[in-house]
């Protein structure tokens, strides 16, 4: 069975623990998009793991694991992530592979990123991790893939620095290559789990263009970018928070009001940890928008939610979730493709009741309170799509299935 795990908001969604957790009956788990830019934060047994470009299945120690064609690969950050992984006792050699097809991230890539960012009238917000620059220099047919490292006459073009950087780590990237779309095939009968970055709101095409990620964080991305038709996608989760948040520039409507409601802002911020895990910055936060899920649902063709954070709202005597926008004084309940239409649109609230009693012991969607499962099943009437899985802590027991 093939099974993507997605973003569903603006990323940061917890997807790493909810693929580390679908990973455990899987048999491999491949990576299909982004780069060095992703953050994806596992907790076990009290212990942190923060992965940014190894899929989050690897803490199993009988999974293969693999960085799909979608992917920029930035060696530098790659061999420190294995190190950090082998420094806590995780055996990664000889189940980590590469596609032959994924692009290199070079050091010249992140100062460009920067430069171009700046440059903007309308700064992007980028990690000024050279993703951009690297995913730029693959649409122009300038980049360089994996595969080109033992082409002499490619690696010829490049200047003596790009060559000087990637000298150390020719031969270790070389041995951990593979033909990811032959794998996929051999492989086609097993279980395999394909994990996202970023979300549905940053994908390139669907998402809030240009305020998004240059890679493929839409659910077809799994297809393109690890090599298997569309048809061969069996189930697709959408990973949410009971909340929003956004890293970066960009609209989000639901954005608390810094003037009025900075205090649940920081209440969100600090209860949530939301910083980022690759650049610690704080991210923004807002009410659930449910305008926007319910598009990244249709559009994504999500067969299940996934709800995480939901804990966050423990102690809030009320909570309230974004059902339509105000624009110029026209109620809207379709997410709009233009940025000026999303600048300007205003939240319509609907109110829930809170629960008032810890979620984290929860164990299953019966013992949840009254109160928690009207909030979850508003939300799937509205999206029209189930929830499947909750999340209710940040560590890998915290959560179960409906």
């Amino acid at each position: 069975m093939n099974v993507v795990v997605m973003g569903a908001q603006w990323g940061d969604e917890g997807k790493g623990k909810i693929v580390d957790y679908l990973a455990e009956e899987a048999k491999y788990v491949c990576r299909f998009a982004g780069g060095a830019n992703a953050g994806h934060t596992i907790v076990v047994d009290g212990k942190k793991y923060a992965l940014h470009q190894v899929p989050s299945g690897i803490l199993y120690p009988e999974k293969q694991v693999f960085l799909g064609s979608g992917m920029v690969i930035d060696p530098e950050a790659l061999f420190a992530e294995l190190q950090m992984l082998s420094d806590n006792g995780i055996q990664w050699e000889g189940r980590v592979f590469i596609s032959d097809r994924a692009h290199i991230v070079l050091p010249g890539y992140r100062e460009m990123d920067r430069q171009r960012d700046a440059a903007r009238k309308r700064p992007i917000g980028t990690t000024g991790r050279g993703i951009g620059t690297t995913y730029s220099q693959k649409s122009e047919r300038d980049g360089i893939r994996l595969a080109d490292l033992d082409w002499s006459e490619r690696m010829d073009d490049l200047d003596q620095a790009d060559k000087d950087f990637l000298a150390p780590y020719m031969e270790r990237l070389l041995a951990m290559r593979v033909d990811i779309a032959a794998k996929m095939w051999e492989i086609r009968s097993e279980n395999i789990l394909f994990e996202g970055a970023q979300g549905a709101m940053l994908d390139l095409d669907s998402g809030t263009y240009p305020f998004v990620s240059s890679g493929a964080s839409c659910s077809a991305g799994a297809s393109t970018g690890a090599g298997i038709g569309p048809r061969a996608i069996d189930k697709i989760y959408g990973v949410f928070k009971a909340y929003q948040t956004r890293v970066g520039n960009g609209p989000m409507p639901t954005e608390f009001n810094a003037d009025t409601e900075s205090e649940l802002c920081d209440y969100v911020r600090r209860t949530g940890n939301e910083f980022g895990v690759t650049t610690g910055r704080a991210r923004r936060c807002g009410y659930l928008d449910l305008v926007a899920l319910r598009y990244a649902c249709h559009v994504n063709s999500i067969d299940s939610l996934v709800l995480t954070h939901l804990d966050v709202y423990d102690d809030m005597d009320e909570i309230e979730a974004c059902v339509a926008y105000e624009i110029d004084g026209t109620l809207v309940t379709d997410f709009p493709a233009s940025i000026p239409l999303l600048n300007r649109a205003k939240p319509v609230l609907e109110r829930f009741q809170g629960w008032k009693q810890p979620l984290k012991e929860t164990t299953s969607y019966a013992k949840l309170p009254k109160n928690a499962k009207k909030y979850i099943e508003f939300i799937e009437a509205f999206t029209e799509t189930d929830v499947g899985i909750v999340s209710v802590g940040a560590e890998r027991s915290q959560r179960f299935a409906r």
